[in-house]
């Protein structure tokens, strides 16, 4: 085992359990947006699940911790283009409150992009 310094992410057990985990968050968005569009509305599990994988992804990635893995940032952009038509289509038949819509709309187009930018900043 090698270790580079005495964090609890500096050895390489700690970048193959970060390469698990991140592993594992990718793969659930993969299957939830692979998947029938319905398990991807506003109020459903992934519809919401979606996101927080998506922002937890970019919180672990952005510590430059070795083993952490995204996606490529053409992947992350053709899952906003597909998670944003669902959203798109079912949110109004949820009655949102006024500016609700607005506001989650641009939080939701915000944690993609950050995700997309950090992963190709990484592919550079």
């Amino acid at each position: 085992m090698g270790s580079w310094g005495s964090g609890n992410f500096d050895n390489d057990t700690a970048a193959d359990h970060l390469g698990v985990l991140t592993d594992r968050l990718v793969a659930e968005v993969a299957e939830a947006m692979s998947g029938d569009p319905v398990r991807i509305e506003p109020d459903e599990y992934w519809g919401v699940a979606v996101p927080c994988n998506l922002e937890l992804l970019h919180l672990i990635a952005q510590q430059d911790y070795v083993g952490a893995n995204l996606p490529d940032s053409d992947t992350i952009t053709g899952w906003k283009t597909t998670f944003l038509a669902v959203w798109d289509e079912a949110i109004d038949d949820l009655e949102p409150t006024p500016g609700h819509k607005e506001q989650r709309r641009a939080h939701l187009v915000r944690t993609f992009d950050q995700l997309a930018e950090l992963a190709k900043s990484e592919q550079a």
